[in-house]
C-alpha cells in the first residue's frame, strides 16, 4: 500500500507545508521535519509502544520552547517526525467504510491527516499537552 500512497503522500505535505504561515516556517528552518515511512523498531521501544498496535504518527523529540533553560545547552536539536504509513492508515479508517475501493486513497482526508499531524508536533515544540492540542482539533 505505500508504495502506491507515497508520491500522493509527499505531494500532499509538500501542499501543507506551503500553506503554513511564515513565522511557522521561519521555525521549520530551525526545527528539522524528517518524514519516514514507519517509526523504527528502536523508537518504538524507547517509547513503550507495541509496533503492533500503535499508530504512532508523528513524534516531536527535543525540548519544549516553554521548558528550556541554559542548562540545555549541548543536548540534541529538537526534530519533528512524520511516518507516512500510520497517517495513511488513519486517513483511512476516517473514511466511510466502503466509499474507497481496495487501495485507494482520499487525498482530502489524507491531507487534512498530515496538516493535524504536523501542527500537532509543532504544537509540542511550542509546549502544548495533549489537552491543549484536543482543544484545538489536533488530537
Amino acid at each position: 500500500m505505500l508504495s502506491d500512497h507515497r508520491q500522493i503522500f509527499d505531494e500532499l505535505f509538500d501542499s501543507v507545508l506551503a500553506e503554513l504561515p511564515e513565522h511557522i516556517h521561519a521555525l521549520l528552518e530551525e526545527v528539522p521535519v524528517v518524514v519516514e515511512d514507519y517509526p523504527s523498531p528502536a523508537l518504538m521501544h524507547e517509547l513503550g509502544l507495541d509496533a503492533r498496535r500503535s499508530d504512532l504518527c508523528g513524534l516531536h523529540s527535543g525540548i519544549a520552547l516553554t521548558h528550556r533553560s541554559v542548562e540545555h545547552s549541548g543536548v540534541l536539536p529538537d526534530r519533528i517526525m512524520l511516518f507516512r504509513e500510520p497517517i495513511i492508515r488513519l486517513a483511512g479508517r476516517r473514511r466511510a467504510r466502503g466509499r474507497w475501493g481496495k487501495g485507494s486513497v482520499d487525498s482530502g482526508e489524507l491531507e487534512r491527516q498530515i496538516r493535524i499531524t504536523l501542527l500537532h508536533e509543532i504544537g509540542h515544540h511550542f509546549g502544548l499537552d495533549e489537552d491543549d492540542l484536543r482543544e484545538l482539533g489536533y488530537a
